[in-house]
């Protein structure tokens, strides 16, 4: 009996990974028009939009690897999400592909700042019939219609912690409501034995990738003083090499930053780092050459941008209680081997920690979510509602069980 059941859960998730290798097949053949629409919305280097719809396509393409996390599970319905202004390809493999898997149908939108970008997918989805794009709507009214509309049983969104605050407001609403709030400033701690020349790649490969813009780029170094001259060093030459103009030319490392507000957060950081000393890079609208800074303090900030704090210490106990004690628990990686104790406090302040790492874009199946004012999940059980913290996988978190 156990086996026929296993036969059928396969049988009943065969049109669905079908369904997600269409997508993935429809975005493979658009790839050269996705990576120029992102590069053209928000002057995302092409180079780089080019490999977030190859991650993006081979994501969908190995959609079977998620299969057991809804065999014998039950979609919610509807589920509602905002789409953020960087990497909206990615955010479709992810969320697309789970709600395609899950059987629930997808209504989202887009962030104005990438029109371009929305149209592609938009007409992609909408030869889905389990697809609800909305193109061109205001994402205030989008949220609102969400609340609104009973259909809808799931919500994601991000932000700041004012839109989280806003949602958490409407929560009867819903059955789960999911929040991926400000990153502030993801930090990487090296450890005196780690190894230096992995860490610093890691480190300037993860803090200026796409122009910091993305919620999972590092801000912040802190650098065991055995080290630190050497790794300071090699992340300095890291960023000067680094081409800063055209987006659409493929040698371009950072193109312009054309969301105002992300400026303006790198100008409010540079501000509230007194007495830093610049090592690299400076502000010339729409360009951020990327900055390294050296710092006696790192300022608790929400921060987005091509901005890296760097910052010596010689005690490692006191260092984990300094980078644990940040109201933003989104991510954390660290090099070499921290104190006891140290993973479990990183585990309980952090939604994603990663030890030693050695990746350019993340793993699209690592779990992803933060702590603190960094995320949070409010699921209706029974009749009480539970409120989680931490990283989750969204195939996972579309099913009732």
């Amino acid at each position: 009996m156990k086996g026929e059941d296993s036969m059928k859960n396969e049988t009943d998730l065969r049109p669905r990974l079908e369904a997600a290798h269409e997508l993935a097949e429809r975005m493979a053949a658009r790839r050269d028009d996705l990576a120029e629409a992102g590069a053209a919305d928000a002057g995302f280097p092409v180079k780089v939009t080019m490999l977030e719809a190859d991650i993006s396509i081979q994501h969908l393409r190995s959609m079977d690897e998620e299969a057991a996390w809804v065999a014998g599970g039950s979609p919610y319905g509807t589920v509602g999400a905002i789409f953020p202004y960087d990497a909206p390809v990615v955010m479709m493999a992810k969320l697309g592909g789970a709600a395609l898997l899950s059987a629930n149908r997808l209504r989202f939108s887009f962030s104005s700042w990438t029109p371009r970008s929305a149209r592609l997918i938009a007409d992609m989805a909408s030869r889905f019939a389990t697809f609800e794009p909305a193109v061109g709507q205001d994402n205030r009214e989008f949220g609102h219609r969400c609340v609104r509309d009973p259909a809808v049983r799931v919500l994601f969104m991000s932000g700041a912690s004012a839109v989280g605050a806003a949602y958490r407001g409407h929560r009867e609403s819903f059955e789960k409501l999911f929040f991926a709030g400000p990153g502030g400033m993801p930090a990487a701690v090296v450890f005196a034995d780690a190894d230096p020349m992995a860490a610093a790649r890691f480190i300037g490969q993860r803090a200026f990738v796409n122009g910091g813009q993305y919620c999972t780029t590092l801000k912040k170094a802190l650098i065991h003083a055995s080290l630190y001259e050497r790794i300071r060093d090699d992340l300095t030459r890291q960023a000067e090499a680094l081409k800063v103009g055209d987006p659409l030319d493929l040698d371009t490392d950072i193109g312009p930053i054309r969301v105002e507000r992300t400026i303006n957060i790198v100008e409010h950081a540079l501000n509230q780092c007194e007495g830093a000393r610049i090592l690299t890079g400076g502000i010339d609208r729409p360009y951020v050459h990327p900055l390294v800074l050296e710092v006696d303090r790192i300022p608790d900030l929400e921060l987005f941008g091509p901005f890296l704090a760097l910052k010596p210490f010689d005690d490692s106990e006191a260092v984990v209680k300094e980078v644990v004690q940040t109201r933003y628990g989104f991510l954390l990686a660290y090099f070499g081997t921290p104190p006891h104790g140290a993973r479990e406090a990183f585990s309980e302040s952090f939604g994603m920690v990663h030890a030693n790492p050695d990746f350019l874009f993340t793993p699209l199946r690592l779990p992803f979510g933060g702590r603190k004012e960094s995320g949070w999940i409010l699921e209706r059980r029974g009749g009480e509602w539970i409120e989680r913290d931490g990283a989750f996988l969204y195939s996972r978190e579309l099913v009732r069980v």
